[in-house]
């Protein structure tokens, strides 16, 4: 069904459709077609909001149907800080704004369906006025988006109001303590004091050194997380990287970075508690003995991120050696995990891995993914027959029969026979 936006005459039973198409989207999709909704009364090239209703990543911006990419510069939550702190809610606001990296003509629209508020801006295409009915039905249609919205969580599951607020909890102690950061700054300072290869007075000056520069870093690093609500996963990595050098400074401990493909945007609380959770088990590696090399990489798929830490130690490291250090606590506060694999002799590889936004939602048809073949085996699972008969009707050998069932056991996504043929038996 083709959607259409507002227009200035609009009759009032299209304008609540067109609201009610609006709210009904997933969260993912909510800022794209209201920004299409209301594109008929004002023109823009981008929108960007700053809400509660979603703690995982409360800064969004989307670049409007039939822009280009690259019309408007990186939008920053920071951007906005003036409009949310001037704009009153229900007195939508014309003028000019520093937006994108430019001075640009805004539609700032601010709620208070939200304890604590909700600001729309829409980045124009031009500088005229606007008539206030159509500001008016702007703010009356982002009011509706925010208070059901704000309504959703306040009586959402258990299950995922825990998990909203535990991620907003995260956000919160990462901004405000930064004790990771002075474990990095402590540990430089001690790799100093241990190392063998300075006098004292070369290893006084550069403590010194240390100390001052962790300091300043510590103070730039609060701005910093005050002001991004996201940033590009590489960027995140780079400041990754400054962290982690002091630490093996002056030590014979090679460290070694696999830095992401993707300059994917990662929400906030994703980022800090990936730089923290890397940063924990990065100083659990440098306490064992005889450890000489150390790599730690990012890499991203289409749901996850995954932080890897590997050492080529004694191979004695467990996933109780990391709790300590909080790792666990702040997976589990984002939904995460963390896998260890250690070989006696070898040295031990600790992957956390964090979950990013919503997962692709399942096709209609839970056996789309397989394939003709695939589908005759799962017929006759479904009927109670095992391999040799399977392989006797359709002439074909058991162990075919086996790599089939396999396959279809992984598509599927299910780990037992029975479980396939009561999909299928679902289906059918």
């Amino acid at each position: 069904m083709e959607h259409s936006g507002l227009t200035p005459s609009a009759p009032a039973a299209s304008a609540l459709a067109a609201a009610q198409d609006v709210i009904r989207q997933p969260l993912g999709q909510v800022l794209p077609r209201l920004s299409a909704t209301v594109a008929p009364l004002v023109p823009h090239l981008a929108v960007a909001e700053r809400s509660t209703h979603c703690a995982h990543s409360p800064f969004k911006s989307h670049t409007a149907a039939g822009v280009p990419d690259g019309a408007v510069g990186r939008i920053t939550s920071a951007e906005l800080d003036p409009l949310v702190a001037s704009v009153s809610a229900g007195s939508p606001w014309q003028g000019t704004a520093h937006i994108g990296g430019a001075d640009r003509p805004v539609l700032a629209v601010a709620s208070e369906a939200t304890d604590r508020g909700a600001l729309l801006v829409l980045v124009r295409a031009d500088d005229g006025p606007l008539a206030a009915s159509d500001t008016a039905v702007v703010q009356a249609l982002w009011d509706l988006v925010t208070s059901h919205f704000d309504r959703l969580v306040t009586e959402a599951l258990p299950g995922t109001l825990a998990r909203s607020r535990a991620s907003a909890g995260e956000r919160a102690r990462v901004i405000a303590e930064l004790s990771e950061n002075h474990a990095t700054a402590l540990s430089g300072l001690l790799s100093v004091l241990r190392s063998r290869n300075l006098d004292d007075a070369a290893a006084r000056a550069t403590a010194v050194d240390l100390a001052v520069t962790a300091l300043v870093d510590l103070r730039a690093e609060t701005e910093r997380d005050r002001a991004v609500a996201e940033e590009p996963a590489t960027d995140a990595f780079a400041r990754l990287t400054d962290s982690l050098r002091p630490l093996v400074r002056h030590s014979p401990v090679r460290l070694e970075f696999g830095a992401p493909e993707s300059a994917r945007p990662l929400a906030a609380d994703v980022a800090h508690a990936a730089r923290a959770v890397v940063r924990a088990m990065l100083l659990t590696c440098l306490d064992q003995d005889a450890v000489s090399r150390v790599h730690v990489g990012w890499s991203l798929a289409d749901t996850e991120l995954r932080a890897t830490v590997r050492d080529d130690g004694p191979g004695a490291l467990s996933a109780c050696s990391l709790g300590p250090q909080r790792v666990g606590e702040r997976l589990e506060a984002l939904g995460g995990r963390l896998d260890v694999d250690a070989v006696p002799g070898w040295g031990t590889t600790a992957t956390a891995t964090f979950p990013l936004g919503t997962p692709q939602a399942a096709p209609e048809d839970p056996l789309a993914p397989l394939g003709a073949r695939e589908l005759e085996v799962l017929t006759h699972l479904a009927r109670g027959h095992r391999n040799r008969v399977i392989a006797q009707e359709l002439h074909i050998s058991e162990s075919t029969v086996k790599f089939h069932v396999a396959n279809i056991l992984t598509k599927l996504g299910v780990a037992t026979r029975g479980e396939a043929s009561a999909m299928f038996h679902a289906v059918a």
